[in-house]
């Protein structure tokens, strides 16, 4: 296994935003997406953060990506807007959307924001924690390259979702529900080898198809982007991505007091946590408790890094003439 080294959160930000700066994005843009990409790596959602910067670069360099890209917002009606990402980083598109759907529900009580022509904007929790600091309920959605098929179907399809995600890793030897996916003759495999070369199915079965569709609703065919497949995938730099998004603000106090919404919320999170635990749970968490543990934890500690991440992430270093990363 390879070792792991820690880098405190602030050098890995100021590392990232070395790179973008270095190729062409602007010091407010290139700050946006560091800190998305960081948020993420603190989180422990590691397969959305800084590693994926040496894929993000290479689109811009084989121009597949505008990292200079400045997007613009159409205002449709007084709750409802659309941004057109110019094919630029989808965090700053995304960022753009969601700020502006903040300031239409402090007006109107909701706002929403479609975006085209993005790009893959990292982890959703990001938007929402933006929400959040605003004091407001969100809903994200995005599509992405196709990944799963259709429920009953064996060609990848739909991108995947919040809801619909993919497999964990396995161990060598182990086998998987014959239920989780497809080999690439599209027969059902418990091999997580064979399901490697085919084709995950979505998640809650019909249900997660049907989720996945409806991302792809939302955030492609209301938007104008890429839809039914044709999202580009983010490692793929040969042409743009055009992913779409779709983004909700909502008051929390539209229907009753900001206190009596707390008050149920904590009714609720206590309900929840407080509930009777399955035989060998220690502890029940609410969507979120367990990133923000990680998150503490890295923060003191610092984001551990294989050596191959670091490797690539400083090869992108040489090629614009910055320093390396700073490892603990």
């Amino acid at each position: 296994m390879s070792k792991l080294h820690l880098i405190n959160h602030n050098d890995l930000q100021n590392f990232i935003n070395q790179i973008l700066i270095a190729n062409g994005t602007s010091p407010t843009h290139a700050a946006i997406t560091s800190k998305c990409l960081v948020s993420a790596d603190l989180r422990g959602v590691d397969t959305h953060g800084s590693n994926r910067i040496p894929s993000y670069m290479e689109r811009v360099r084989q121009k597949a990506l505008n990292p200079s890209a400045i997007p613009t917002m159409h205002q449709k009606t007084p709750i409802a807007a659309q941004v057109d990402g110019q094919n630029g980083f989808g965090f700053v598109a995304a960022h753009m959307a969601m700020t502006r759907a903040i300031e239409m529900a402090q007006i109107f009580g909701m706002g929403m924001v479609s975006v085209k022509h993005s790009n893959h904007f990292g982890m959703s929790a990001w938007l929402v924690k933006q929400a959040l600091e605003a004091g407001m309920m969100s809903l994200v959605f995005t599509n992405s390259s196709p990944a799963l098929p259709a429920w009953g179907g064996r060609e990848k399809l739909m991108g995947v979702s919040p809801i619909a995600c993919g497999a964990p890793s396995f161990e060598e030897g182990e086998k998987i529900p014959e239920d989780w996916a497809l080999d690439k003759d599209g027969n059902r495999t418990d091999d997580p080898a064979k399901a490697l070369e085919g084709v995950m199915l979505p998640m809650g079965g019909p249900k997660g198809s049907a989720l996945s569709i409806m991302m792809d609703v939302f955030s492609g065919v209301f938007s104008g982007a890429a839809f039914a497949g044709h999202v580009t995938n983010p490692y793929d730099p040969s042409k743009p991505a055009d992913v779409g998004h779709f983004i909700v603000a909502i008051k929390p106090d539209l229907f009753m007091s900001m206190e009596e919404f707390k008050e149920r919320m904590d009714y609720l999170y206590k309900r929840v946590v407080e509930s009777e635990k399955m035989e060998g749970v220690e502890r029940i968490y609410f969507p979120g408790e367990l990133e923000i543990i990680t998150e503490e934890k890295r923060l003191f500690e610092g984001i551990p890094f294989a050596e191959a991440e670091i490797a690539s992430l400083n090869k992108e270093a040489d090629l614009v003439g910055a320093e390396h990363l700073k490892v603990q």
